[in-house]
């Protein structure tokens, strides 16, 4: 996991998409084991308490658990659940703006498919 160059979102903000992408490709599965804070922090070069911080977020959310002296872990379902939830956040802030720029730029979407496919 590497942090992109998207300085114009905080720093934890980052580091969740990062640990998120993560999951959703797959890299870590329901019930895996996740890097300690510390171990986090080291290979992203971030703050520890940046790194808590994002995972803090997804406690909250309850899509890790922390299993008190072991470790942090991929909560059961979590995968799925992010999947969903980022499937809906594109589909309300980001698709709008890729489908207005297709408009724009006369980018028919059936032809995208259609050239996939070839």
């Amino acid at each position: 996991m590497t942090l992109g160059k998207q300085h114009e979102k905080p720093v934890y903000v980052r580091l969740r998409e990062t640990i998120a992408d993560a999951i959703l490709a797959g890299k870590f599965s329901d019930g895996d084991p996740l890097p300690s804070v510390r171990a986090l922090a080291a290979e992203e070069q971030a703050n520890p308490l940046t790194v808590a911080k994002a995972y803090q977020g997804f406690q909250d959310e309850g899509l890790i658990v922390v299993k008190r002296g072991v470790g942090m872990f991929v909560a059961p379902g979590a995968r799925a659940r992010l999947r969903d939830s980022e499937r809906s956040r594109f589909l309300k802030e980001e698709w709008p703006e890729v489908r207005a720029r297709m408009n724009r730029l006369g980018i028919d979407p059936a032809g995208l498919i259609e050239r996939e496919r070839a």
